[in-house]
């Protein structure tokens, strides 16, 4: 009981954290990521380009973010470097593809968004094959 009231930082418990926060996220957004692989020759002509790459280009680019950078953070490897596509992907969302609409249309974008950039300022923890890598030198 004591543990909830201290304010001292304990390691395991933050690696502990990170682990939740990259496994949830990064399952959550391959979802997103792999429906949009699944349809992507639906999608292709028709998909926002915001950056004016071209409709297929936007569309890959998001599909990299979203289910490989996504998956690479789920399982750890690659961490903070994979997380800068989605940080990317979840801001063109937020300022450029959903600009002025309400919050409750752009609220997971932004909790996507915030739960990337903990990862990319925090990393993936020891639970993580960064870390066992990392180890390894």
């Amino acid at each position: 009981m004591s543990k909830l009231f201290t304010s001292r930082v304990n390691a395991g418990a933050v690696s502990a954290a990170m682990l939740v926060l990259r496994v949830a996220s990064g399952a959550m957004m391959f979802t997103h990521g792999w429906a949009k692989l699944n349809t992507f020759s639906a999608k292709k002509d028709s998909f926002p380009d915001p950056l004016h790459v071209g409709h297929a280009v936007s569309l890959s680019m998001t599909v990299f973010a979203e289910a490989l950078c996504a998956a690479l953070i789920v399982i750890g490897l690659l961490t903070r470097l994979a997380a800068i596509p989605l940080v990317i992907c979840m801001g063109v969302i937020i300022f450029m593809v959903k600009k002025g609409a309400p919050l409750n249309e752009i609220e997971m974008a932004i909790l996507f968004l915030a739960a990337f950039l903990a990862i990319l300022f925090a990393g993936p923890g020891k639970y993580s094959l960064d870390h066992m890598i990392g180890k390894g030198k």
